[in-house]
């Protein structure tokens, strides 16, 4: 039974990747992510300066789903760079993507510039955070031309694979995903929060995020984040990196068969903690088991064949 992933010429031992966001600050703490299971990992996004993030509280849970409003807090990618070195001594055989964020694309291409400089196996550029807008307060991610301009800017500076993170606040994200494809990106990774959204507290009378909204995630998202790797898959020949609301092995199953080659998981770990990297590896192991499935690629798309 292989359950390993080449991913734009990169090894993966199982498809789980810790997503971006999700204790992928330090080193350490993205190397105790492998120790429990975990294939890969996807550092926090970093900006070219250091980032203090909006003041708490900053995420909070409710029935079905999250809302997060860190606003991206870290130390800048200079100062970032020991925390590589020490997850790539630590894990070696595990891949690292580098994520990077910016206000603009120039930012974004000075960031994918250091990145490329650390030991990263692949490089996630963040089009789709709220804090990357252009003059009309928009991220790069809900334009086509920015999102193409911004990848062909990147791709002039590294030969690492690129990835470029998509939001499915668009009307077609599948036509987005294609002109990063032409642009020249390697693999998509989607999907990125939905909203805006707020919860306010009823007893305050005012909004409960300090930053009044954010970000909504977990598994209320999941049948958004379904169709949008689906409409992807359909749009592109690069492999996906599938996120959005996988909390246990059926769903990040559903994400294989909408089109992903790898899982981003995040609310998970909300839910099952470190356990949820191999709960998730071992459904997926189990289920290709019972149905007659040698390799891993013989899940992802299927749901197109049908």
């Amino acid at each position: 039974m292989n359950l390993s992933v080449n991913f734009c010429g990169v090894n993966f031992p199982n498809p789980t990747v810790l997503a971006s966001g999700y204790l992928g600050v330090t080193g350490s703490s993205m190397a105790n992510c492998i120790n429990h299971g975990c294939g890969g990992v996807t550092a926090k996004s970093l900006f070219m300066e250091e980032r203090l993030g909006h003041p708490n509280p900053t995420v909070l849970t409710y029935p079905g789903g999250m809302i997060n409003a860190i606003g991206l807090c870290g130390e800048g990618i200079k100062k970032a760079g020991h925390e590589f070195e020490l997850y790539a001594k630590q894990c070696p055989d595990n891949p690292l993507i580098g994520s990077v964020a910016g206000h603009s694309i120039k930012d974004i291409v000075e960031c994918a510039e250091i990145m490329d400089s650390y030991p990263v196996d692949l490089i996630e550029l963040n089009f789709s955070c709220p804090n990357v807008e252009d003059e009309m307060g928009r991220p790069i991610a809900c334009d086509p031309i920015m999102t193409e301009n911004a990848t062909r800017e990147v791709r002039k500076i590294t030969k690492k694979p690129i990835s470029i993170k998509l939001s499915p606040n668009v009307p077609n994200i599948g036509m987005i995903a294609k002109h990063a494809e032409e642009a020249g990106a390697d693999a998509i990774t989607a999907i990125n929060t939905v909203g805006p959204g707020m919860l306010i507290d009823i007893y305050m009378r005012r909004p409960i995020l300090a930053n009044k909204v954010g970000g909504i995630g977990g598994q209320g998202i999941k049948p958004i984040a379904v169709r949008c790797v689906y409409d992807i898959y359909k749009n592109v020949k690069i492999p996906i990196i599938a996120t959005g609301g996988i909390i246990n092995g059926r769903d990040a199953i559903e994400m294989l068969m909408a089109g992903g080659s790898l899982l981003g998981i995040g609310s998970a770990l909300t839910y099952h903690d470190m356990k949820a990297f191999e709960m998730i590896t071992k459904k997926i192991h189990n289920f290709m088991e019972e149905e007659g499935f040698e390799d891993i690629s013989e899940l992802v798309g299927l749901a197109h064949n049908s």
